[in-house]
């Protein structure tokens, strides 16, 4: 029997000036080698679980701890994180605040350094974990320059340099863009099964993860509320909580199919057994019609967003680099558009520029009637101690209530799981419009980082309602399910261009990787929500296979935008 090397007995926990506990008489064990999935609603107790078995919790974050946790053989008592260092790694949801070190190479180096590593060993392992986690030409960065998804991988890699006994990972593909994204779990795996590295995962994304792990472990207010094998746990969730299913097994229970499918693979064997799937007909790639004047045109003679023609250059302190290349795009009120791209096609760029934060060298970015946003990082919107002095009075209380936090108005921000401090900071974003007037377009940059599935689509009604009463909202997001969920119309960007612009059924379906879960499954041209799959099986009707479309040349870039 394998060797136990995370245990929780009858542990509690509560964070400083908290009304209840994070942590209620918590009982997991976890064996030396398991691949083990946290799942659960955000707020739920798992980046509690992680920062208790690496020791932040109670040495770094205080608070009352009460029953019994060792890991590793070290009672958490008496070891905190400098004790565990060497024997657990942890990636916490918010890498900005856990790099600290002003180089890419400083920051990988530092924990090797810290262990009494020679020269030449560190080298090597820096090398090997820059190498895995794609970031080796950002050894020599300043880590102060880097994006959300970069510094994501950087962090990454410094927790694995050092090739603990336990990973925790909370959140870690929450800025990764979807081909990141599947190699890092790629990786994870592989370090689990050839190095017997044990790897703790929380995720709201299963659909990423669920397909590698051995284990599934679902909290609900602070307690495990289930612990089985994948397959079981889709079961339990269908039963239970649906907004914690894959949207697979939503696809499939949708339409009367059980029991629901763990990975994409497994759908499609299943559906083409069944007749549903003509196996000949596996086409890949994206229709690629971008709009000729950079947006669908409503009649607005203003627009809520105008980008002519922008170019956009950044020096990351080895010359200046074009990171928005001659782009041009136009948003209508009232629409709700996503941006999407791999990690540094200059998504974040362009939010940045439409707000005036970074300069352009060319060209315009244009929002006539105003704008407001939500930044990458919700930490930059937060300096108080409380939740409620972060929106005081009733506007505040207005905006506290439609963000559903009503009841964390005594909660210290830095307390909150990733999901809340993302809520908190549209909230703060959007007070006070109801009195001056809502700006003409709202942007949001990864809003959905550490959002569970039932918050994730509190937020896009709410941004409906939004761009109902006239703004255009602009979201940047790797969340494929989220851009499907929310969104009429999808920008995808790559090395600083409209790649494609169109509506949200024709990108977001047939590729291998801008496509949901379901249009995987399904195949190009079918649906690409669970609710839309399943009605289209249940009439009994097949997807529509239809072939990869190919535009000659290097891109296609949208023309026109004014």
């Amino acid at each position: 029997m394998s060797e136990t090397v995370i245990e929780f007995e009858r542990f509690s926990y509560r964070y400083p000036g908290a009304a209840a506990p994070s942590l209620r008489d918590l009982d997991l064990r976890i064996s030396d080698g398991e691949f083990v999935v946290l799942a659960g609603r955000s707020a739920a107790g798992k980046s509690t679980l992680l920062r208790a078995a690496c020791g932040l919790i109670p040495h770094f974050h205080g608070g009352e701890a009460a029953g019994a946790a060792t890991v590793c053989g070290h009672d958490l008592r008496d070891h905190g994180p400098a004790e565990l260092q060497g024997a657990v790694g942890l990636v916490s949801q918010d890498p900005e605040s856990q790099v600290v070190a002003a180089t890419v190479r400083g920051e990988l180096e530092l924990p090797l350094e810290i262990a009494g590593e020679p020269a030449a060993s560190r080298a090597r392992a820096v090398e090997e974990a820059s190498l895995a986690l794609g970031i080796e030409h950002l050894l020599d960065r300043a880590t102060q320059t880097l994006s959300g998804g970069e510094l994501q991988r950087v962090a990454l890699a410094a927790a694995l340099v050092g090739r603990p006994r336990v990973v925790l990972l909370d959140e870690p593909t929450s800025q990764l863009d979807p081909v990141s994204g599947d190699e890092l779990i790629g990786l994870l795996r592989r370090l689990n099964e050839e190095w017997g590295t044990t790897i703790v995962l929380a995720e709201h994304r299963l659909e990423r993860c669920l397909a590698a792990a051995d284990r599934v472990v679902a909290m609900a207010e602070g307690r495990v509320a289930f612990d089985g094998e994948p397959g079981a746990y889709l079961e339990w969730a269908l039963d239970s909580d649906s907004a914690l299913a894959t949207p697979l097994a939503r696809l499939f229970d949708g339409a009367g199919m059980r029991p629901a499918p763990t990975s994409v693979k497994d759908a499609r064997t299943r559906l083409a057994s069944d007749g549903w799937l003509r196996k000949s007909a596996n086409s890949a790639g994206i229709s690629n019609h971008p709009s000729r004047d950079g947006g669908r045109s409503k009649g607005s003679l203003r627009g809520a967003l105008r980008v002519k023609r922008l170019w956009v250059e950044l020096d990351h302190g080895d010359g200046p680099r074009e990171v928005i290349r001659d782009l041009s795009l136009r948003i209508e009120p009232g629409e709700i558009v996503t941006l999407m791209g791999r990690n540094g096609a200059g998504k974040s760029t362009l939010l940045r520029s439409i707000a005036g934060l970074t300069a352009a060298r060319r060209g315009k970015a244009e929002a006539p009637a105003g704008w407001a946003m939500v930044p990458q990082a919700p930490g930059d919107l937060l300096v108080r101690e409380r939740v409620g002095d972060e929106l005081p009075g009733a506007v505040g209380e207005r905006a506290l209530a439609a963000v559903g936090l009503s009841g964390a108005l005594d909660a210290d921000p830095r307390d909150l799981s990733g999901g809340e401090r993302q809520r908190l900071a549209l909230a703060i974003a959007m007070a006070g419009r109801a009195e001056s007037g809502l700006p003409g377009l709202i942007c949001l940059d990864e809003p959905t980082r550490g959002m569970d599935t039932a918050r994730k689509h509190e937020l896009a009604v709410r941004l409906r309602e939004l761009a109902a009463d006239g703004p255009a909202v602009l979201v940047a997001t790797h969340d494929v399910e989220f851009a499907a969920t929310l969104a009429e119309r999808v920008v995808l960007m790559g090395e600083g261009e409209v790649l494609a612009d169109g509506p949200a059924e024709e990108i977001l379906s047939g590729g291998w990787y801008f496509a949901t879960e379901v249009a995987r499954a399904l195949g190009a041209g079918g649906p690409i929500t669970p609710e839309q799959g399943a009605a289209m099986l249940t009439r009994g009707e097949r997807p529509a296979q239809l072939p990869m479309e190919r535009t000659p040349g290097r891109s296609a870039k949208v023309e026109g935008g004014d």
